[in-house]
């Protein structure tokens, strides 16, 4: 025992220890953390979908990992400095000064991490979201306390501050649903039409495919309104998370496809411009005439020479 004490009081060894320790600590939460959070999580949603579960998961081992991580390291620094001579006195008085004078100067930054706090604690939102905040749409690629990032259909990435997070808006919370309107002629019998649309519907939820990712079949809610050239009827259903945009696309493709069958007019604005005066009609290939006109001659002594004017002729005083 006594030669283990007196080796530890090697710098050396003791810095060694402190290596070890913070690898430890590394691989403890690399590879322990996220199977003990996933189960706490799937303890805590017992009953909701896998998805959500996982989502759930991973951004909670996430933010835990990276905050240890930084906790571990800031701790594993300051030990190592003290044992190679470095007074670490002035430097922790000098950070807790710095702190305080940050924590004034920087209340933006409270603020995010205030925010980001109660984003997770809430369960907002996840990684593998679809949200809209601060006035973006895009996916939740990362989360931590400070600050949310988000990718869009772009491609573009985009960075937002939690404390700029007033209203969070998830489109894909444990559910997403089909909200769409077609519209239809004013002649058409629109119970023959709502009748199609559940049919379409109704047989692309028996699919094996869609089956497994539509949770109700898109079906006609009611008639939503008169439009300037045809009527509008909406269609509601319920999806899994992110595949409401899929099945909307392949329902409109659908409904197309059978509505030409059905010959179902789905209308659309005809315009006609005219400048100047109406055109006559003429078989194809007929040229357009020219209008009629006649040389004007001119007499000298008794010849007569073309002018080389061109005018419509009028009458003599005598009427010939």
């Amino acid at each position: 025992m006594d030669n283990v004490t007196d080796w530890l009081k090697d710098p050396g060894a003791y810095i060694a220890v402190v290596i070890v320790i913070w690898a430890v600590v590394y691989f403890v939460l690399r590879r322990v953390v996220p199977p003990l959070v996933r189960r706490a999580v799937a303890t805590q949603m017992r009953g909701q979908d896998e998805e959500e579960i996982k989502q759930r998961g991973q951004t909670i081992s996430s933010v835990l990992i990276k905050t240890g991580m930084v906790i571990a390291t800031v701790v594993a620094l300051f030990t190592i400095l003290g044992q190679v001579g470095v007074d670490i006195a002035p430097a922790l008085l000098g950070a807790g000064v710095v702190g305080l004078a940050v924590g004034f100067g920087a209340q933006s930054l409270i603020k995010d991490l205030i925010a980001g706090l109660f984003i997770l604690l809430e369960n907002q939102y996840s990684v593998g979201d679809w949200v809209r905040i601060a006035g973006i749409d895009g996916l939740v690629e990362e989360i931590n306390l400070r600050r949310t990032i988000l990718r869009d259909l772009d491609g573009t990435v985009h960075s937002v501050p939690n404390g700029e997070i007033t209203v969070a808006s998830n489109y894909t919370k444990e559910w997403s649903r089909v909200n769409m309107t077609i519209s239809v002629g004013y002649g058409e019998d629109l119970d023959h039409v709502m009748e199609v649309i559940n049919r379409i519907g109704q047989e692309m939820a028996n699919e094996p495919y869609w089956e497994e990712i539509l949770l109700t079949p898109p079906q006609v809610l009611r008639v939503d309104g008169f439009g300037d050239s045809g009527i509008d009827i909406k269609i509601l259903g319920d999806t899994k998370q992110m595949k409401q945009w899929e099945i909307m696309g392949e329902l409109r493709r659908r409904i197309k496809r059978v509505f030409d069958e059905e010959g179902i007019e789905i209308p659309w604005p005809h315009t006609k411009v005219f400048f100047g005066e109406p055109l006559e009609y003429r078989p194809a290939g007929e040229a357009k005439k020219p209008p009629k006109r006649e040389k004007t001659t001119a007499k000298h002594e008794g010849e007569t020479k073309p002018t080389g004017q061109v005018r419509p002729t009028f009458p003599d005083a005598d009427g010939s």
